[in-house]
């Protein structure tokens, strides 16, 4: 009777265990290694028994079942976890009853004899189907154009870096062209959005047929393609581009019922003769296809450099290897300047902004080497040091707030925001005392980017200004999007606004605007005493200028901390 019971309750306990299993979606193994049984507990049907197939009973039924591409990478860690070596945490692929291949993700734990032989192994099985989908589409979409299905701008810069280096170590010539299509607002305008991606698809399959199979193609922009020919000289490269113009003036785009005639015009730029960095080389082209905008479109222009030029991009490479050298030897370091209350005075946060030294211990301003580097590319190493040195800063001074500014560049990227992750995650008394600015214009170069970029600062803890505000014309639509905690007034606006009408009403506008959405507003470059009185009688909520302090390297400055009164420094001052 006893030995019944306790068998019963042993089978309850059993099916407890396979419904609480089953509810969690997970399917629990027995596998017996020396009969090489297989025993599963939950919700099996959903792996194994679409299509009437029946759920392996062994370790080989199980195996005949897994991917081909997946069994080595299964087997190789399975004998690495029976050696002792490693845990047992893989995923792979199983074809159902259906034909089709699910992915699970399978962890097990094996369980040896006193001799040290592997004799049993149980764990836990997932179907992680939807993840391994989500996590494809999200791993395409960080390389490829969602609309044509080319290199996205990130991944052709990455593209034409590789290609440089080719070029540069065995001698061979390359050409990069930027494609831009004539006139696509007014089609957007005329024919509608649709039509206007229909036109964007169609152009990036007819480069797809224009150009060689080795050539690559993306889209920087919305409205081009970007092309790079490698092993091409720019004989060659003329050759292709005048047929692609050549073919899109006689063979117009059919979408639907309409016949639309497009054209293109051409920027290109031969390297390594003309270029050394993917950005200096994009730059160049996307000049160069202006040319042929203002030269009326329809035609192909190839960068060229001026012997002035010439001298001028030598120099600026110059200036670039002593920046990398100034890296290397931590020369690199931040000026602070205190960002105000407008009414008290009161120090509300400083703006970090990069100098450096050079080796014989003079400081360089920031005009002398950041114009250099911005053009070959250099300013992501430059934002990751003042990234690291402003939160070092944090770190040491807590009760300050600082600004750090990005280039446009950076907030693309998305290494620096990782890098900022690795060092803030979960220290919000730091993250929220650290203000990320990004210009204006970088951020009307693609709002939905940029915004992705703003939410995930501010879920860090961050805030985020908004600097240069008016430069670009930003909407209350625009402004709404980007969901920005602090908006900087750009400096043209405010410099002798005391007296200046026109900018007066300038500055209402805008302040509406930003008094609208409850975001903060900072006027830079406030240099008198008039400035600051007549902007803060206008609402202005913080002030930043010479008028309050220049730049200085002295970290002294930020003892001062939040709410404490700077020294007042004139504009003549230093």
């Amino acid at each position: 009777m006893i030995d019944a019971i306790a068998k019963d309750d042993c089978l309850l306990e059993l099916e407890r265990l396979n419904r609480a299993v089953g509810a969690s979606g997970d399917v629990a193994y027995d596998w017996d290694l020396a009969t090489d049984q297989l025993t599963f507990v939950g919700g099996v049907a959903t792996l194994f028994e679409a299509g009437g197939q029946s759920v392996p009973k062994s370790g080989e039924d199980l195996q005949l079942r897994i991917s081909p591409e997946d069994l080595p990478r299964r087997r190789r860690m399975l004998s690495d976890h029976f050696a002792g070596s490693a845990t047992f945490d893989c995923e792979y692929r199983i074809r159902a009853g259906n034909g089709e291949f699910h992915w699970l993700h399978d962890r097990g734990k094996v369980e040896l004899s006193p001799a040290g032989t592997p004799v049993r192994m149980t764990g836990v099985i997932r179907l992680v189907t939807q993840r391994k989908k989500q996590e494809e589409q999200l791993q395409y979409l960080a390389n490829f154009d969602d609309l044509t299905g080319h290199y996205n701008k990130l991944r052709l810069r990455e593209a034409l870096e590789h290609a440089l280096t080719q070029s540069q170590r065995f001698g061979q010539p390359g050409v990069y062209m930027v494609i831009g299509i004539d006139h696509l607002d007014r089609i957007n305008t005329g024919y509608g959005y649709e039509v206007g991606d229909a036109i964007l698809v169609e152009i990036g399959q007819r480069l797809d047929h224009w150009l060689r199979a080795a050539d690559v193609i993306g889209r920087p922009n919305g409205d081009c393609f970007g092309a790079l020919l490698s092993v091409c000289s720019e004989e060659k490269a003329r050759v292709a581009a005048e047929r692609i113009i050549q073919s899109m003036r006689e063979q117009p785009i059919v979408v639907g019922k309409e016949k639309i005639h497009v054209t293109v015009s051409i920027g290109a730029v031969a390297f390594s003769s003309q270029s050394k960095t993917a950005v200096d080389s994009m730059t160049k082209a996307e000049s160069a296809l202006h040319h042929a905008k203002t030269a009326g479109r329809d035609c192909l222009r190839f960068f060229t450099l001026t012997e002035a030029q010439r001298q001028d991009y030598r120099a600026s490479m110059d200036i670039g290897e002593e920046v990398q050298q100034a890296l290397k030897d931590n020369r690199i370091v931040l000026a602070y300047q205190p960002v105000v209350d407008a009414r008290s005075h009161d120090i509300r946060y400083f703006e970090c902004l990069a100098r450096m030294y050079d080796r014989e211990g003079t400081l360089i301003p920031a005009a002398k080497f950041i114009p250099a580097i911005e053009q070959l590319g250099l300013m992501r190493s430059i934002d990751n040091r003042v990234r690291d040195l402003a939160i070092g800063a944090l770190e040491q001074f807590p009760d300050v707030s600082l600004a750090i500014n990005i280039s446009g560049l950076t907030a693309t990227e998305r290494s620096w925001q990782r890098g900022l992750v690795a060092r803030l995650k979960g220290r919000r008394d730091l993250a929220s005392r650290l203000i990320v600015e990004i210009t204006e214009t970088t951020a009307l170069m693609d709002i939905e980017e940029t915004s992705r970029f703003v939410f995930s600062l501010r879920a860090l803890g961050c805030e985020v200004a908004l600097d240069d505000f008016g430069a670009g014309f930003t909407t209350f639509h625009h402004l709404r999007a980007l969901t920005v905690d602090v908006v900087k007034i750009d400096g043209s606006f405010i410099r002798d606004i005391a007296g200046d009408k026109q900018n007066q009403i300038f500055i209402r506008n805008l302040l509406a605007l930003a008094g609208s959405l409850n975001v903060a507003t900072v006027a830079e470059c406030v240099e008198t005493k008039e400035d600051a009185d007549y902007l803060a009688t206008e609402g202005v909520d913080l002030l930043q200028g010479y008028y309050f302090g220049r730049p200085d390297v002295d970290d002294h400055l930020l003892g001062f901390g939040q709410g404490a009164r700077p020294p007042m420094k004139s504009a003549a001052g230093d």
